[in-house]
């Protein structure tokens, strides 16, 4: 097969409805080509109970997504490929495809996220942007574009050296608005990253999405203004669960939006007042963090290349189906619950996904959808 079309299949693969990351690899794990994958998709949909051919993306759409990015001076990396940052590669959830434009190479640096609020105050983007050019200067600064702190240090990093970007729509929907023309500089001079394809508009579901690439890509994760509730604190929270560090600016208590940032230095986060605090404490690569791809603990992960569709046992679907809620379930509690080997609840779970009755979660956890039993 050429590489072109291994690229197309590739692409099919991450645009069909019910693939997520997770389900991915295992697909990838298990027939070992993205064609072979492909043509399993209906027979394991159809083994999980879905009524009905699974949608599957064509040719002619992938083919006009990769001609697309590239017309727009983009491309789309996969998991897997050279170029694809190795510290994302290492998160449990990587995106299958990233869409780059600019310098893809900064990927492959050490870098450092800044992020924190979007109304931030005069004192906290200054301090943002302070401590961003410092930090430019040894390593690369990766933020959100978002107003407030992501601006602040994105402007600052690229006073002394590099910035990435990454941002919830697609490479070619600056949002926020006012931020176009810095989009537009850093995907020339610097470096964009989105997992969503070109045209899309930024919506609230994208940026939990975005935030897990920008932990991803960092050793560690700076918190410049953040209150109690919000969407820094998501991005902290993704980064110290894949054993990155994190680093947080006090603010004074009167003020509610250094509330999250203390409130991780009560907890341990590591104190910054000078870029220096940032660089002494930060790791050359994540810290140990316990493994939950399989979700087996210590366990070695489970084979994908177990039963294929409806060669386990009868009642195996309607047994899992039975355990879960719409509320997560750890699948290490499912395997110990449900009598079945791992191999045989990872063959059921990636059919129960494909049907569209389940949804694999970060953490190796799963919940029922909507209909499910329907």
């Amino acid at each position: 097969m050429s590489e072109w079309a291994d690229r197309i299949d590739r692409l099919r693969l991450v645009r069909t409805d019910g693939v997520g990351p997770v389900t991915y690899r295992r697909l990838l794990d298990r027939y070992h080509s993205p064609a072979a994958a492909l043509d399993a998709l209906p027979r394991l949909a159809q083994a999980g109970g879905r009524a009905g051919a699974a949608p599957v993306v064509s040719v002619g759409e992938a083919e006009r997504e990769l001609e697309g990015t590239n017309t727009r001076g983009g491309r789309i990396i996969f998991l897997g490929e050279l170029d694809y940052p190795p510290l994302l590669a290492m998160m449990e959830d990587a995106p299958p495809c990233l869409i780059v434009c600019g310098d893809a190479g900064l990927g492959q640096r050490r870098c450092v996220a800044a992020v924190g609020g979007r109304n931030a105050s005069a004192n906290g983007q200054r301090m943002a942007e302070t401590l961003a050019a410092e930090l430019a200067a040894t390593v690369v600064v990766v933020s959100g574009l978002a107003r407030g702190i992501d601006t602040a240090a994105h402007l600052g990093a690229m006073r002394t050296g590099r910035t990435i970007a990454v941002v919830a729509g697609g490479i070619d929907q600056p949002y926020p608005p006012g931020n176009a023309d810095l989009h537009r500089r850093i995907g020339e001079t610097h470096l964009l990253i989105t997992e969503s394809p070109i045209g899309t508009l930024p919506q609230a579901r994208h940026f939990p999405r975005r935030n897990r690439i920008i932990a991803g890509l960092s050793l560690g994760v700076l918190v410049v203004e953040a209150a109690l509730r919000s969407g820094s604190l998501i991005t902290v929270r993704i980064a110290q669960e894949a054993g990155r560090e994190v680093f947080a600016v006090p603010g004074s208590p009167l003020d509610p939006r250094a509330r999250g940032g203390n409130d991780l230095i009560r907890q341990g986060a590591i104190l910054v007042e000078t870029a220096a605090d940032v660089l002494d404490n930060l790791p050359l690569e994540p810290a140990s963090a316990p493994s939950r791809l399989s979700g087996f603990g210590e366990a070695e992960p489970p084979s994908f290349g177990g039963p294929a569709p409806s060669e386990h046992e009868p009642d195996a679907v309607s047994q899992i189906l039975s355990l879960l809620s719409p509320e997560p379930t750890m699948v290490d509690d499912l395997v110990r619950h449900c009598h079945l080997s791992p191999s045989v609840t990872m063959a059921v779970l990636l059919e129960l996904e494909l049907a569209g009755r389940v949804e694999t979660l970060s953490g190796s956890r799963v919940a029922l959808l909507p209909g499910a039993f329907e």
